[in-house]
């Protein structure tokens, strides 16, 4: 039987199971993101180099060990609701709806360029599903709420990076992650 539409034969007490199920389906999508966020940040850790080396290799530890957190729960959210977590890499591959991330061994600040669109995308699916499970589930939404509140203090950590005195970020207007990465490691606008 898939994964996918295994369920146990229950959900939590006074949840529509149909209901359940849809939170399940959104949750599936955030699970895949969290993992998926955990393994490039990582990626990100392995491969940066460059003069603000040690400061973005420490500062992303925090990160991937708050993410792995983040998607832990998000699985054990999922089970609760009577649903099956998949966390395997060919899940992830096969139901996301993001390229992989594509910088290699790279500045720190190519890198955090790159990030930045990371984070942006994974933070507009994670309102999303916010959005849609406030009626459904306030106890889903909560969480996410909550994981919200750390994700975008992460971006916030990385663009400090890409901003400009004038409050310009260098990645401004940057559509793929090696666009990112290469107009982040441009020269810094001071405007």
């Amino acid at each position: 039987m898939n994964a996918k539409r295994q369920a146990a034969p229950y959900t939590v007490p006074g949840m529509d199971p149909g209901e359940a199920w849809k939170v399940v389906d959104l949750l599936r999508a955030r699970l895949h993101a969290l993992n998926d966020l955990h393994l490039t940040l990582k990626h990100v850790h392995w491969n940066v180099v460059g003069p603000h080396f040690i400061a973005v290799h420490e500062m992303l530890d925090p990160q991937v060990e708050a993410v792995r957190e983040m998607a832990d729960t998000t699985a054990e959210r999922i089970a609760a609701l009577g649903g099956v977590p998949v966390g395997t890499p060919g899940a992830i591959v096969a139901e996301r709806t993001w390229d992989d991330y594509d910088v290699g061994r790279a500045d720190a600040v190519a890198h955090l360029g790159a990030l930045d669109l990371v984070y942006t995308g994974l933070i507009e699916d994670h309102r999303g599903a916010m959005k849609a499970t406030g009626d459904l589930d306030p106890v889903t939404q909560d969480m996410l709420i909550g994981q919200l509140a750390r994700l975008e203090q992460f971006q916030w950590f990385v663009r400090a990076h890409l901003e400009s005195g004038g409050g310009r970020l260098s990645t401004a207007g940057a559509h793929t992650l090696q666009e990112a990465a290469g107009r982040a490691s441009r020269e810094p606008d001071t405007a």
